[in-house]
């Protein structure tokens, strides 16, 4: 599989993910804050791959910690938390893998334990949030494979695949189960303006795994579906509210509106912390303006004249109707999802 991240003796590394498609190269950071850069600059992204990155994040200020109790690091450890939790604001496994830790470092607190618990228990609970990822992403993909089409296209936007994950992935981790099961899928990828995750990820990871990839642009989805070349729709999810609205990268809800229009199902792939309950509908969703350089230059090259007003937020919020089912690690949801979520939600 893909490393998208890895912890090593020398710190947690990561996959660079600007430089893919044309460079394959990687960064290693040693402290929380090499982290939190890593996961702004967009060198690490995907909601899941963001939460485990932020654990591993925290575990390294804990090495890096001169405390000698958890009593004595809890106030370093506070400023941890609120550096990694304030580099992107939209992706909920950011926060719920936050809170994981917080709720492991309060027993820590309870038991009076000395750093080198702190330490252990911290990357342990780390590791353990790794593999859980792998292992929600080839359950999701099994439930979510029975859902594509037996042979013809598959739409895709963003990249919600290993590269998004810790491997295998939400949306292609579905794509992969479907050809694994013996389905023939054609993956029509759109390139995902402007930062092209489609076009450099998410068709540098199919290509790797031999699963036939074609890149349009994003407004061309509405030309293939009319021309009955696209069957199914798989999307991933930085943030699902609680009555079922998924906030994905921007341009998805176009996608969604178009699939409605053709009478093409669009479904949405995610683990259970990407489901905020606390959030009662998209409307409640923090979306992340990015920096405007995105948009103005691609390449080091300018493409908009100097002082033209920018509008780059990252996300949108697709609307609970248009999603036919929220393929997750425990099943298919399906609406009223406000009724399936709180069914089907873990104890």
């Amino acid at each position: 599989m893909i490393p998208t991240l890895a912890w090593t003796p020398e710190g947690v590394r990561f996959i660079d993910q600007t430089k893919l498609p044309l460079e394959e190269s990687y960064v290693v950071a040693t402290t929380y804050e090499q982290v939190a850069d890593v996961i702004v600059t967009m060198v690490v992204r995907g909601a899941p791959a963001i939460g485990v990155s932020a654990a591993y994040g925290i575990a390294l200020g804990a090495i890096g910690a001169t405390a000698s109790t958890a009593a004595e690091f809890a106030p370093e450890f506070d400023a941890i938390c609120a550096r990694l939790a304030g580099t992107r604001p939209t992706a909920v496994n950011l926060f719920w893998a936050i809170d994981r830790i917080k709720r492991l470092f309060a027993g820590l607190l309870a038991d009076q334990a000395n750093i080198a618990e702190v330490r252990e228990r911290i990357l342990s609970e780390a590791h353990a949030m790794y593999d859980e990822d792998i292992a929600a992403c080839k359950a999701m993909g099994a439930f979510g494979g029975e859902l594509m089409p037996q042979e013809g296209g598959v739409l895709t936007h963003c990249n919600a695949g290993a590269l998004a994950t810790c491997g295998y992935g939400t949306a292609l981790g579905v794509i992969r189960s479907a050809v694994e099961q013996g389905k023939h899928i054609h993956v029509f990828a759109d390139e995902t303006r402007p930062f092209l995750q489609g076009a450099r990820l998410t068709a540098w990871e199919l290509m790797a795994d031999g699963i036939p990839t074609t890149v349009i642009c994003d407004n061309m989805a509405a030309s293939l579906m009319k021309a009955g070349r696209i069957q199914a729709v798989v999307v991933g999810a930085d943030r699902i509210a609680a009555n079922g609205d998924a906030a994905n990268k921007i341009g998805t809800y176009n996608v969604a509106i178009l699939a409605k229009e053709h009478g093409i199902p669009f479904y949405v792939a995610a683990p259970w912390s990407t489901i905020d309950m606390a959030t009662p509908t998209g409307d409640s969703i923090p979306i992340e303006e990015r920096p405007q350089i995105e948009v103005t230059h691609h390449g080091g090259r300018q493409l908009t004249p100097d002082g033209v007003g920018i509008c780059n937020p990252a996300f949108d919020v697709t609307p609970a109707k248009y999603i036919a089912a929220i393929i997750t690690e425990r099943g298919l949801l399906r609406a009223p999802f406000g009724e399936s979520l709180l069914r089907e939600r873990p104890q």
